[in-house]
């Protein structure tokens, strides 16, 4: 007779799932030894819904972090940002403010507070949800007290300047989105997805913002999607910024572009 392990592994092999049996015992783990609850679970993975959904936690730096629905899934692709903002900020006592647009789980933000120990930060998200739940993050990891988070549209509603600001856009142009795996395609939230017919429309809202938003010698750290380094070095252009320093993430594509304004 199998054991709910097993069968577990079997239903998630029978679906299609890569790793059926290590993803069984994380959702065993999950389940915490509750046959029907991992049988529950099992079904969810199944269907394709994101494993980190399914039990509602991901990690992402030096943290975990609670997921949701009304939030995109943290990526280890988007910790390239936090690599490229620790070496943009050598000195890290001297960040003092630090925002992230677009902040959904808060992953960003929270990361970068917890390597920059005299920073207060703030997260915006379009989605009360997303907002609320980055609040949540923030008072699981210890640091409520140096964050807040605004439901807003970018930076419509600052008027400070900060010395690190963050930001993983939605950067998938229109077309694409549907053709996405199931997992993103069905269960993540377009509205992180979507860039546009291009892919650029974010970019184009968040560096026109960008200039007004960073303290004098600020740095703003911007996250790419595969092949768009190009492109948003020429927007950042327009926008008044030097040439993009650009970082590689684990597979050697150009994930983060660190952006600074000229010197007076």
């Amino acid at each position: 007779m199998s054991t709910p392990l097993q069968e577990a592994a079997a239903r998630l092999r029978a679906a299609g799932i890569e790793n059926a049996a290590r993803e069984a015992r994380w959702l065993w783990e999950a389940a915490r030894g509750d046959p029907a609850r991992l049988a529950a679970m099992a079904a969810r993975r199944a269907a394709h819904e994101p494993l980190a959904y399914v039990t509602g936690r991901q990690p992402f730096w030096s943290l975990d972090l609670e997921v949701s629905p009304a939030t995109l899934i943290p990526r280890a692709d988007s910790e390239t940002l936090i690599e490229a903002a620790l070496a943009a900020c050598p000195g890290r006592a001297a960040v003092r403010r630090v925002l992230d647009l677009g902040t959904g789980t808060g992953c960003l933000l929270l990361a970068a507070l917890a390597e920059f120990p005299a920073a207060f930060g703030v997260g915006v998200d379009r989605v009360p949800a997303a907002a609320a739940l980055a609040a949540r993050n923030a008072a699981a990891c210890g640091l409520a007290p140096r964050a807040v988070f605004l439901a807003g549209d970018w930076a419509a509603a600052l008027a400070a300047r900060f010395d690190l600001v963050l930001c993983n856009p939605p950067y998938i142009d229109s077309a694409t989105v549907p053709t996405l795996m199931p997992e993103v395609a069905r269960f993540e939230p377009a509205s992180a997805l979507d860039g546009g017919a291009d892919g650029l429309d974010a970019y184009r809202r968040v560096l026109a913002a960008l200039p007004g938003l960073l303290a004098p010698g600020g740095v703003a750290v911007l996250e790419l999607g595969a092949g768009q380094a190009d492109s948003v070095a020429v927007l950042a252009r327009a926008a008044g910024f030097e040439k993009p320093v650009l970082r590689a993430d684990l597979a050697g594509i150009a994930r983060a572009a660190v952006l600074s304004l000229p010197s007076e």
